[in-house]
């Protein structure tokens, strides 16, 4: 049985559901989950009830350390623990802390994977705008890797979850210091992380008129993307955008709304679990790629969804 250690994602004092389902990937391996901050404690029970054998509390770090330091103490516990492999969330924070890491231990990194097999160390991945899966070998001693959010669904395994504490005699090697974190004035959800999202393109003709998705998001529980068709026009801003150029999504659900389908878009929302459409053209490239599509105005059909939800 390998040991694995799985960077979690905290927020809220809560675990990130995208973190439970790298432990997931996980499962039948001998999990020991790596909680930065002090929350350890608080989230014991929520971890172990998805596979946690031990979590190892590092109390050292918390949203003000340096990344620098934080890729240090991530370092220092892979060694400590001997972990075969290290597996995160490809998040912003994820992805920034796994290169780092891979540097200072000199081991090659697989970003944005869809699947792992840890028995065989191999990580699957989409190359190609999205066209195509990539199965990658990976020689290390140490498997490191960050895998797409929601592209594992998690799934309970209840193990023992031991709280261990980690300290590191690391120094902060002081290349990078945080002078001031701006958090945005918004309740809204990360659009790479949530579970559903509904997106706009370009027939959504007005910036304003997002108004009606993110009506509907509201009762979904869902985020609002844009296409780079709609970001281009002005009518959202480039935060907002899904694609190639923009954001990769994997939610459980995407709505389309107005959408095209270009395969520049399409690489950004392929590995969604179920995709429906929403177009007045009945040959949209879109309606080959859906599970579902509707022929209609979005501006009929989204009002008449919003109200039966």
């Amino acid at each position: 049985m390998a040991k694995i250690g799985i960077l979690i994602e905290i927020e809220n004092s809560a675990v990130k559901e995208t973190s439970l389902g790298v432990m997931t990937a996980a499962i039948g391996q001998e999990i020991h989950a790596l909680v930065p901050g002090p929350d350890a404690a608080a989230v014991k029970d929520r971890l172990a009830e998805y596979g946690a054998a031990v979590i190892v509390s590092i109390p050292s770090l918390d949203e003000g350390s340096s990344p620098d330091l934080q890729a240090e103490v991530i370092a220092a516990a892979v060694k400590a623990y001997t972990f075969d492999t290290l597996l995160g969330t490809a998040s912003t924070k994820g992805q920034d802390l796994f290169a780092s890491i891979a540097a200072i231990l000199d081991e090659p990194l697989v970003s944005d994977g869809v699947q792992v097999n840890i028995a065989e160390k191999t990580v699957k991945k989409s190359h190609f705008s999205g066209k195509t899966f990539a199965t990658l070998k990976v020689n290390a001693s140490v498997l490191l890797c960050t895998l797409r959010p929601n592209s594992i669904e998690p799934v309970a395994a209840p193990a023992k979850g031991e709280l261990v504490e980690f300290a590191a005699d690391v120094k902060d090697p002081g290349l990078l210091k945080i002078v001031e974190t701006k958090k945005g004035g918004t309740k809204k959800l990360d659009l790479t992380e949530a579970p559903i999202v509904i997106t706009g393109g370009r027939a959504i003709k007005a910036a304003e008129n997002y108004a009606m998705l993110e009506a509907c998001a509201e009762k979904l529980g869902a985020a609002v993307g844009a296409s780079r068709a709609a970001v281009d026009a002005g009518y959202a801003p480039h935060t907002m955008q899904v694609g190639q150029t923009g954001k990769t999504v994997s939610p459980k659900l995407y709505i389309a709304c107005g959408v095209s389908g270009a395969v520049q878009h399409f690489a950004g929302m392929k590995t969604s679990k179920v995709i429906v459409a929403i177009n007045e053209d009945k040959d949209a490239p879109i309606f080959t790629k859906c599970d579902y599509g509707i022929v209609g105005d979005i501006f009929d059909v989204v009002p008449v969804l919003t109200e039966k939800l």
